[in-house]
């Protein structure tokens, strides 16, 4: 079955919270937790979600190249502008359980134009 959201001035925590319940299957009647459900999640106006207090400016992402000393930092801002889709899918992927069939979830995550 195929879900579409439309993420137009919806927050980030509850689309993404959204999201994970149903590509875990957990909105049809077959769930099952050890299957990848069929459940397609198709997102419209993903460029304009928004976040609640002074988020925007003072989220912050944090990653480690494996190097000592070379903790990358940036801003919700700045990766939005870079990219929001990947922004929401990175969200949605740490909602989702940490197992071997998030990467195969997270196919399912469909992003639209409009």
């Amino acid at each position: 079955m195929e879900h579409v959201i439309d993420a137009k001035n919806k927050k980030l925590g509850r689309l993404a919270s959204d999201i994970a319940v149903i590509l875990q299957g957990k909105k049809s009647a077959d769930y099952e937790p050890r299957v990848v459900a069929s459940d397609k999640v198709v997102v419209k106006n993903y460029r304009e979600i928004t976040l609640t207090g002074k988020k925007f400016r003072e989220k912050k992402y944090h990653r480690h190249t494996g190097y000592v000393g070379h903790l990358k930092t940036r801003s919700f801002e700045e990766a939005f502008k870079k990219d929001p889709k990947q922004v929401i899918r990175e969200s949605v992927r740490r909602m989702l359980p940490k197992n071997f069939l998030n990467s195969r979830r997270l196919k399912n995550l469909i992003f639209v134009e409009s």
